[in-house]
Order: C-alpha cells, then structure tokens, then sequence
C-alpha cells in the first residue's frame, strides 16, 4: 500500500448543472474509510482522504435536481487541494454555455499548477475543459453528449467508448465515461493511492463494478442526421425500416437517381460512415434490441437483421460491441424475474 504523509485533500465541485447521484456516490465512496476501516483489516486505520463539497460560494447548491447539497467551503477558501473531482452534469437543449463559472475554472487552473490532479465524471469534463489544460490532451465523456463537446471544445480528442482515459505527464488529467463510470473513476483514485486490495475491497463493499469490456456494448447508434443534404436524410430516413433486405446499398443508390461514386461519397461525409457501415450499425442495433428483449437464438436474429452467415454476424457483432452475442444477452437482458412481474402487473 503506498504511504502517505497526509491524507490527500479531494474537493468534490457542486455547480447547479451537476447529477445528485454522482457526486454524492462519490462523496459516500472516498469518505468511506474511517467506517470501513473498522470492518476490513485492508483499510487503513487513518482515512486516505478528505473529502469536501466545494463550490462558488458555501453554503446550499441547489443542482440540477432541485435538490440541494451543502459546500463546505467557497473554491475561494481552499488555497490547496490535491485531487478536484467535477461530476456529471446535466445539458439542457441548447448544451454547455462556457462562461459561467469563471471563478471555479480559474481555480481549478491554479491548483493544477500546484499539483492537483484534475477529474471529471462523465459530462463533467464540460467544465474543466474551459481551464484549457486539456486541449490535445485524451479524454472521454458521456457517448451521448460527444458530439455537443465537440461543438464547444474541438480541441479536446475523444473516445467515449472508453471507460476511464488517464493523460498528462503526470498522469494529472482523469476522465471517465458514461454515467456509473464515476465507479471506475473512484476505484482508479483508490487503487493509485491507497492500493490494489483497497480498491477491490471497497468495490466489494459497496458492489461497485469495474467496466472491464468498455463502454461500446452500451452507446447506441443514431446515424447523425444534421448535416443538411437532403438526398442522404432521405436516404437514411428510407434505411432506417429497410436495413435488413438484401442489398440495401445498391437501393439507397438507386433511389437517389445519383451516380453510385457521388453518393457513397456525400453519404460518408454527412454521416461519417461508409454506406455499408451505416448499415451494419443499424442492423447490430436491432440485434442489440432482440437480444436484450426476446429469446430469440443468434442464428435466428441474424437472419431477421440480414445476415444470411451467422458466422460473420457473430464476428461483426463482437467487433462493433466487444461482445458476444451470448456474453451481451447475459449482460443486458432483463433478468426473468423482473419480466414476469412486469408481465403480471401488465395484465
């Protein structure tokens, strides 16, 4: 276990666009110690870390939710700390604004000069990326908010397929994925400071999970559809109930009346993908959907998305997910259980 001289100060920020459930999870879970140290001989009998709410001024943060939290103290009043932590937070329609916590970006800005280690949870790198710190840096956030922080910050190189991105040359700059990804974030930080076997005595305690296969088997495909030209939304408009007959390509083709070079270009420019990958993301998309709601066996499911090989949909499956057909179904079907008494309090 690494020593430590001192326990390390951890300030957790509330801002009104942050998730209850995240950065009180990680509240309970770094302030754990003193308890579980009690329990398991693992735990070191003085705790780790300090944990305080921050915020532009102390006092109650009404977040996003409405309800509120208490800050310890103004981001003002902590002239050190360790470790800042921003958890998720929630975008309305129109995304992030940047601007609105000058006090709390030029703090963190400060403090990672000093040393600290900055950390987001999921959508929170929103906020600490207006300190600038992480433009060419790697990171990750929520798939679903990918392309608004492209928007606002394309700097900032993405993988939101992955589940916790660590950059810096010192290691300083932490990023976890979607939602209950702060899990991995919480055990990364115990792991690195308090050691191995805390991690996975606190991940035991607390049922927290290790996202080991990535975040791809969750993010679900929308083919992006703002890109303005007219002849490849109507095109996927058309592909999006036609994916599964045969030869779906040479028809989208022949639909458009254009030459089959000029459209398979436009098509990869205003989406992104080949039109053959466009397809395949579709067709994985409905498997994912029959595997998690139905019983249907693979072979079945491949011949009703369009695959004809259940061979190659088992590769191209894995290869989009990271999964098996049958490691996805165990993972993401709704438990027997819980689908009979859906199915009795339906009736």
């Amino acid at each position: 276990m690494p020593e430590m001289a001192r326990p390390l100060h951890i300030s957790l920020v509330a801002i009104p666009d942050a998730v209850i459930s995240t950065l009180t999870g990680i509240y309970d879970v770094l302030g754990s110690f003193r308890m579980l140290g009690r329990l398991e001989p693992s735990i070191p009998e003085s705790p780790p870390f300090t944990v305080e709410i921050v915020a532009i001024e102390r006092g109650n943060v009404a977040l996003a939710s409405g309800v509120p939290v208490q800050a310890h103290r103004s981001v003002l009043e902590v002239a050190a700390t360790d470790i800042i932590i921003v958890p998720s937070v929630l975008l309305g329609h129109d995304g992030w604004t940047p601007g609105r916590y000058p006090e709390i970006v030029d703090w963190a800005r400060r403090m990672h000069t000093e040393g600290a280690l900055l950390c987001s949870a999921c959508s929170g790198i929103f906020l600490l990326a207006e300190t600038g710190l992480f433009n060419g840096r790697a990171a990750t956030v929520h798939w679903g908010y990918a392309e608004a922080f492209s928007k606002v910050f394309p700097d900032v190189p993405l993988s939101p397929e992955r589940v916790l991105v660590v950059s810096g040359e010192r290691e300083e700059y932490i990023t976890s994925g979607a939602s209950m990804t702060w899990h991995d974030l919480v055990l990364y930080l115990i792991a690195r400071h308090v050691g191995a076997t805390a991690a996975q005595t606190v991940a035991r305690y607390f049922a927290l999970q290790w996202h080991h296969d990535g975040l791809a088997p969750y993010i679900v495909f929308q083919g992006r559809r703002d890109h303005g030209d007219a002849a490849i939304a109507e095109a996927q408009a058309w592909l999006s109930t036609h994916f599964s007959i045969a030869g779906p390509v040479e028809e989208m083709v022949r639909r458009s009346v254009l030459p089959e070079r000029t459209f398979k270009r436009r098509f990869t420019e205003a989406t992104g993908f080949t039109p053959i990958d466009y397809v395949q993301r579709l067709r994985i998309e409905d498997a994912k959907r029959r595997l998690e709601r139905t019983d249907e066996p693979a072979d079945e499911i491949s011949w009703r998305v369009g695959y004809e090989d259940p061979a190659f949909f088992r590769r191209l499956f894995k290869r989009v997910t990271g999964m098996t057909p049958s490691a996805y179904r165990r993972r993401f079907q709704v438990p027997t259980f819980a689908r009979s008494k859906a199915g009795r309090s339906s009736t």
